[in-house]
């Protein structure tokens, strides 16, 4: 059975390509990849981007990319997909050539947002992944484990999860499930990919105007968290969750709106998960410690 490897890239549309641009470059530490007018892609490393913002006033997830690793296991993967009913379909070739794949295949999620699946990114970049020179570590983890995690807000939260785990696949790592009042709970889901990333997806249920609640970067030097946070404050960035501790993933970060509205974590220690050994737990918290709440995601 052919397994989704990482989620290698994300596609959002936005209002503001100039505030985008500026908060990948100023505060994040992301490179900025030159992809014409009516975008903005932010690189985490050696690929041509990661995040590709679009032109648009969803100020939203549009698309979430998923690689496969080999092309074998793409045509075996999207056989398998139609096997279950699900309507998979090939992009043309010029979508292919805009995601800088060979071959592209998508499929609509139940959420709003397009799931895309392909095996291997092409496009050399010049400098070799120049990223932001704000940052004082070596950069972002990536590599085998994709660019870390979103979580699209359920509709349906059971039927969600069942669709996540039954249609595309996605290994169950974990649940948190938090008592905020008597009798009122806030419950996340967990899934992670062959990879092993504790999460390359999660859902909730909570109210939200945005399909995604939120986008995970990992840093590979914990200082980059904090400094990171400090030059969100400076700017006036809105600091949705001050630093803590996730009790399931092990990470250490904060959150703070994006440009668009809806969240960004930014992070150091997550786990990786060793099917050998994990044993998937309902945790009672989604914090250890830490990350104060200071407002809503979104308004």
């Amino acid at each position: 059975m052919a397994e989704l490897q990482n989620l290698a890239y994300l596609v959002a549309a936005a209002s503001d390509l100039a505030a985008w641009r500026s908060f990948g470059a100023d505060i994040v530490g992301t490179g900025v990849a030159d992809t014409g007018g009516r975008s903005v892609g932010l690189r985490l490393d050696d690929h041509p981007w990661r995040l590709l913002i679009e032109q648009g006033a969803d100020d939203d997830l549009t698309h979430a990319g998923w690689d496969l690793g080999t092309q074998a296991a793409l045509e075996e993967y999207v056989d398998e997909l139609r096997a279950k009913g699900a309507d998979v379909h090939e992009e043309s070739a010029d979508r292919a050539l805009d995601r800088c794949v060979e071959r592209l295949f998508s499929l609509a999620d139940p959420l709003g947002y397009t799931h895309e699946f392909f095996a291997g990114r092409t496009g050399e970049v010049a400098d070799g992944g120049k990223l932001s020179p704000v940052l004082r570590g070596p950069g972002f983890i990536t590599d085998d484990l994709g660019i870390g995690h979103i979580l699209p807000v359920a509709k349906n939260y059971e039927a969600d999860m069942r669709w996540y785990r039954e249609v595309l696949g996605l290994r169950y790592s974990d649940r948190i499930r938090q008592e905020m009042a008597p009798g009122i709970y806030a419950d996340a889901t967990f899934f992670h990919t062959a990879t092993g990333r504790h999460h390359s997806l999660a859902t909730g249920a909570f109210p939200s105007p945005k399909r995604l609640n939120h986008l995970m970067l990992e840093y590979r030097d914990m200082n980059d968290v904090g400094l990171a946070c400090d030059r969100a404050k400076k700017a006036g960035i809105p600091i949705v969750l001050e630093l803590g501790h996730h009790p399931n993933d092990q990470m250490f970060s904060f959150y703070m709106r994006t440009p668009s509205g809806f969240g960004i974590e930014l992070g150091y220690g997550g786990v990786v998960i060793d099917e050998a050994t994990w044993e998937p737990q309902v945790h009672p918290v989604m914090s250890d410690w830490g990350h104060a709440r200071n407002m809503e995601m979104v308004d």
